[in-house]
Parts: structure tokens; C-alpha cells; sequence
């Protein structure tokens, strides 16, 4: 038995970077790695999907060059086998660069294997058991596929295996109206598939409020992809040459050639052997933890998408913060103080911060409400592009911002400018004062700001 101060199961966005951060300061350390270095994010993830969106996106823009005085002669065609290349060679570089940094690395041995827990201390890889006073889970998840009738009967993808297809599908059906399935929606359709999407739920991403849901659809819509919501029955049946999708009551029916199930992923927790070691899962497999993210058994940790407090890579890499905070650096850092942010890469994106206006209203607050179109942003108007809006969520009573959405170009990134507000815990007079660069999507926080009154409740 080899014994290390420390054991990291899995290789995602959290506890590589720990991992280098002990063996830094010469602790003796194991990274285990079933499959990638990187995890989701650089192999199945962010990485190589938005890249793709950006294939998607020239695609799109190429298409539109006429309304901008540019004539493209001929038809524009799509080459899914470079697109493909060009994703895989991104993931590879960062792989690569993952390897080679570990591999300079003293103190860090890195294991390729399967990590099973022994007891609390103890887990074996490759017939070998090795020992550590600390252990950290950072398994990452996968996609999860639910019981439908016909389900297998059919060659379904995932949100993984479609990043291998080397031709664009003539017709391809997306269940599930969330946000992987939207982003990979409006990606195939401008590639060149007709493509349908079908939601269970009454609207699509029900995670936000319905203007915000009702204006994401409008952009798909628009772009030509045919959504169904209400789906309340989805089954497959395989033709001689389609697929062939029902849904809805009364039902209806189409033939596509491809089928992408985007239902929602699940932590890969359930081979571990946890129950070996004590540690505890809930039923969807999500490890609890405390607000610094410690499992229920002492000496365990669980950091990244298996434990439930944030599925995104930023939220993975706040995790290592937390905990190198807490253990290496003397202070004491919570996963609570953590305002949760995200992005929806349609295009135009989604920025979110915070609380939706429901949420706020749902949890009491005496809530201020302001709302502006993107048409009325300069950046967006020059670029021909301004579908969504712009919305905030403030406290009447302490001033303090609850929560923003800017759906609309560049609102990914124009979004940092209400992320960092509420992370000092600005009030949001003091914002409407500051005087933004133009033309960009961030000059209209302050007009936004300044507009702010209290809404009936609809």
C-alpha cells in the first residue's frame, strides 16, 4: 500500500487544481483519472461544444452577409468533419496542457484507472490500494437518459456522442427544452438540419421567468427550429430508413434521421463504493455537503458536479478555491457567499445572475423590477442584433441588486458588470452614476438602473 497526504478521485475543474496546489507546497498527492484529464468541461463540455457554436456562428454569419452589404457568392455549405477537427483539437490541447503540467509537477503522481473506496482512507486503482488522510471526489457527471417507450430501440445521442458526428443530420430531434439541448438546437440548425425540439414542460429553460422562456423561443423560432412544449408522452419507433418520434396528446408524429436525448446529467458517483467508506449520496447520486464542501465522513470531500451546489465549470473551479482557502491559506470561505451566475450560449446569449423576478417575489421581497429591449442599445443596433432584453431585480427596502438577465449580444459578458456589483454588495444607486464606455452593451446598466420601479404582481 502506497500512502499519500492526499488522494484525488477524478481529474474535472476542481481538483487537479488543488491537487497542484498541495503538491506545491510539498505535500505528497494522487490524481486518479478514469478516462480525460480536464474533465466535462475540456473533453464533452464547454470547451468543445463552444467551439462548435463558434463554427455554428460563422455558418450563420455567412448566410446573413447580404442585409450587411456583403455578397457571398455561391451557396455556404458546412464541413462537419473540420468542425469536428477543430473542436477535438482544442479539448486535446488543453488535455495535453493538463498532462505536461502535472507531469513537471513534484509531489504528483498521476494514476489512469478506475478509484473504488476500500474504507475511508483507503481506495484501490489497478489492483493497487493506496492510503490518505484526505480524500477528494471529483467525478464529474454524465448524461442521463429516461425510461421513454422505444428508447432502445434506437441509435440516440448524448450530449457527448453527438460532438462525433463527422456529417450534419437532415432531421434531428432534441429532447428536452433546457440548456444543453437549446444550444445544441440552434447550433444543428444553422449547420444545415431541420430541427425540432420537444419539452415536457410548458415552456422552454423553466428555470427562468416566463418573458425570458418566451423570448428564447421567439430567437429559435425565428431561425426556423419547430419547438413543442407539453410533450407529456415522448416514444420512438424505428422505420426502415428515419426514426420515428410521437409525442403529445393529441399525439403527434415525425420521421427524423437523428435523435439527441439533452434530459439532464447525473453525477458518477454510484460505482465509487461509497458505501464502503460511509460517505453518503441522496437519490439522485449527489454526494450533500456542508458549506465547506465536506461529506458527512471526516476527511472526505466532494467538489465539482457530484455534489449538487453548481453544475457549471466556474462553480467546479470556485469549489478548489473554497477548499485551499479553508485548508491551505487560514481563512474561512462558504460555499452559501457563492451568487450563483450562468450563461445560456444561444445566440444571443443569456447572462444570468442571482434571483429571477419569480424567485425574489416568491421569497418576499418587496422587489424593484426594470426591463429594457436591446433594442435600445447602441452596440446591438450596429451589429443588426437586437433580439431580447435587458432586466434587473432590486431590494426597495436595502437597495441592493437581487438579480439581472441580459438576453441579448454580448450578454454573457456584459452580465460581469451586475455579478461584481452584487459581490461587493453595491447599492444600486451608486451605479446609475458611473459612466460606461459607448457604444457598448454595458452603457444602458446605469438607464436600466435608473428605471427601476415596483410591478404588480401579474
Amino acid at each position: 500500500m502506497r500512502t499519500f497526504d492526499a488522494i484525488f478521485v477524478g481529474a474535472g475543474q476542481a481538483g487537479p487544481f488543488l491537487a497542484a496546489r498541495m503538491a506545491a507546497e510539498g505535500q505528497k498527492v494522487a490524481l486518479i483519472e478514469r478516462k480525460y484529464l480536464g474533465g466535462t468541461c475540456v473533453n464533452a463540455g464547454c470547451m468543445p461544444t463552444k467551439t462548435m457554436v463558434a463554427s455554428a456562428r460563422a455558418a450563420f454569419v455567412a448566410r446573413s452577409g447580404d442585409r450587411y452589404g456583403v455578397r457571398i457568392g455561391g451557396s455556404i455549405s458546412v464541413d462537419m468533419e473540420t468542425v469536428r477537427s477543430r473542436a477535438h483539437a482544442v479539448t486535446m490541447n488543453s488535455r495535453n496542457g493538463l498532462r505536461d503540467w502535472f507531469a513537471g509537477l513534484e509531489n504528483m503522481t498521476v494514476i489512469s484507472g478506475h478509484a473504488t473506496f476500500v474504507d475511508s482512507r483507503t481506495v484501490s486503482v489497478n489492483g493497487e490500494e493506496l492510503h490518505a488522510s484526505r480524500i477528494f471526489i471529483n467525478v464529474g457527471a454524465r448524461p442521463t437518459v429516461p425510461a421513454m417507450p422505444g428508447i432502445e430501440d434506437i441509435d440516440y445521442l448524448t450530449s457527448t456522442t453527438i460532438l462525433q458526428l463527422d456529417s450534419v443530420p437532415a432531421r434531428l430531434a432534441i429532447i428536452g427544452g433546457s440548456y444543453i439541448g437549446l444550444e445544441f438546437a440552434q447550433m444543428f440548425r444553422r449547420f444545415g438540419s431541420e430541427v425540432t425540439v420537444i419539452e415536457k414542460g410548458p415552456r422552454l429553460a423553466p428555470r427562468e421567468d416566463e418573458d425570458v422562456s418566451a423570448a428564447i423561443a421567439d430567437i429559435l423560432t425565428d431561425e426556423g427550429i419547430e419547438v413543442h412544449t407539453n410533450a407529456n408522452t415522448i416514444s420512438f419507433a424505428r422505420d426502415p430508413s428515419a426514426i420515428s418520434v410521437r409525442f403529445g396528446d393529441p399525439a403527434i408524429a415525425i420521421s427524423v434521421t437523428h435523435v439527441l436525448v439533452a434530459t439532464g446529467r447525473k453525477p458518477n458517483t454510484d460505482d465509487l463504493g461509497l458505501d464502503k467508506a460511509g460517505v453518503k449520496v441522496d437519490s439522485r447520486g449527489i454526494i450533500p455537503v456542508d458549506d465547506e464542501l465536506r461529506t458527512n465522513v471526516d476527511g472526505i470531500w466532494a467538489l465539482g458536479d457530484c455534489n449538487g451546489r453548481g453544475a457549471f465549470t466556474h462553480t467546479s473551479y470556485n469549489d478548489f478555491e473554497i477548499v485551499a482557502a479553508n485548508l491551505l491559506d487560514g481563512q474561512k470561505r462558504k460555499v452559501s457567499d457563492r451568487i450563483p451566475a450562468y450563461a445560456l450560449y444561444i445566440d444571443p446569449p443569456l447572462g444570468r445572475v442571482g434571483m429571477t423576478e419569480s424567485q425574489a417575489r416568491q421569497a418576499g421581497y418587496s422587489i424593484l423590477v426594470s426591463k429594457r429591449p436591446m433594442a435600445r442599445v447602441g452596440r446591438a443596433n450596429e451589429r443588426g442584433e437586437t433580439n431580447g432584453f435587458m432586466k434587473v431585480i432590486a431590494d426597495a427596502d436595502t437597495q441592493q441588486i437581487l438579480g439581472a438577465a441580459i438576453l441579448g449580444i454580448e450578454g454573457d459578458e456584459a452580465i460581469h458588470g451586475f455579478i461584481d456589483a452584487m459581490h461587493a454588495k453595491v447599492p444600486y444607486p451608486v451605479l446609475k452614476w458611473a459612466v460606461p464606455i459607448h457604444p457598448t452593451v454595458s452603457e444602458l446598466i446605469p438607464t436600466l438602473l435608473g428605471d427601476l420601479k415596483a410591478l404588480a404582481h401579474k
